[in-house]
């Protein structure tokens, strides 16, 4: 067991995963991730901006080591070109993005859940991304793991998204030394012929003008990524199961939110994306209320209300502050409510 809090735990658990190369730039909260992996013996490099980190990692691992770059918000916008990128050329890959709240530099010590959407969509074209949000230390450090394994068996990048309250949580881990890790299966360049393009392709060949070949190549990662994703169905399903309400947050918020699980029920996604779909659906259509909590405003609600294909109720949480007892008020009177409820 070890004290420490969420940014040290990441970098503890990318030493347990055999990451072998960091590539970053500071950034309010993520920061102290590159200064405290300095201090290990994963080789660093601090590049002159975002743009660079990621693609520095992204060379590294086509080089053949297992690497990872670490980012809040504005760094993690310009890194999606790049994200998209290494979807493409599938290479293995982790991303961390400590959330703050946004946008441009909003307000840098504050928590927020703000680059939900952008995990999925923030790179152009189609591609499928594997996201992971704990909301402990100790997941922290378990799903850092998690990403590098998934990475390796994907051949993929994988988000892991945290936030300023969860960066700075000081909780005990358990240093877990029966973790499987997956070790690397893709050859490097230079032992294996192998093309490397942003071209649309199929496998080694580029077919930047066949939407034939184009199409396959979508359907394949997509596959892959879902095939993947199939084996981290992971959520929390807790608190008053037989209470009429159901109550969906994630990440700080459903911390947050814990003291209310001796009244209503919960449901937490740790895998955001791909979407627990049938998941959430089976468990969402026994309650009679859904109400959903989170700290932007409203980035997963929608895609929960298209799931469940039923209203919803919301409360968002801005500015990184949460009143418990306000939001615990306003789901009492939804009791005799038909209408969507929005409130800070």
């Amino acid at each position: 067991m070890k004290l420490t809090n969420g940014n040290t735990a990441i970098v503890l658990g990318a030493l347990k995963a055999g990451c072998r190369l960091f590539a970053g730039y500071p950034i309010t909260p993520a920061s102290s991730i590159l200064e405290e992996i300095s201090a290990t013996k994963i080789k660093v490099m601090q590049m002159e901006d975002e743009i660079a980190s990621i693609n520095c990692a992204i060379g590294a691992s086509l080089a053949g080591v297992k690497s990872m770059t670490a980012t809040s918000g504005p760094g993690f916008s310009l890194m999606q070109e790049a994200i998209g990128y290494s979807n493409m050329i599938e290479v293995p890959l982790v991303i961390v993005d400590v959330q703050r709240v946004g946008p441009a530099t909003g307000m840098p010590t504050k928590p927020s859940q703000g680059d939900i959407m952008q995990s999925r969509f923030g790179s152009h074209g189609d591609y499928c991304p594997l996201v992971f949000y704990p909301n402990s230390v100790e997941e922290l450090y378990k799903y850092t793991i998690k990403a590098f394994n998934n990475a390796e068996i994907g051949e993929m990048p994988v988000v892991l998204l945290s936030d300023a309250f969860l960066a700075n949580l000081y909780e005990t881990v358990n240093l877990d030394d029966n973790i499987e890790i997956k070790k690397r299966k893709l050859k490097p360049l230079g032992k294996a012929a192998r093309h490397i393009t942003g071209l649309a392709h199929q496998r080694n060949s580029p077919k930047p003008q066949s939407p034939k070949e184009y199409r396959s190549f979508i359907d394949r990662i997509f596959k892959k990524t879902y095939v993947t994703a199939k084996e981290n169905n992971d959520y929390e399903f807790s608190g008053k199961k037989n209470s009429d309400t159901l109550i969906v947050s994630y990440g700080c918020v459903s911390r947050f939110l814990s003291d209310l699980k001796n009244k209503y029920a919960f449901f937490r996604p740790i895998r955001i994306w791909p979407f627990l779909k049938k998941e959430l659906g089976l468990i969402a259509k026994n309650y009679k209320k859904v109400v959903v909590v989170e700290m932007n405003n409203g980035q997963y609600r929608h895609e929960v209300e298209r799931v469940i294909r039923k209203r919803l109720f919301f409360f968002r949480v801005l500015g990184g502050e949460i009143d418990i007892k306000k939001i615990e008020k306003n789901i009492e009177k939804l009791k005799c409510k038909t209408t969507s409820l929005y409130s800070n």
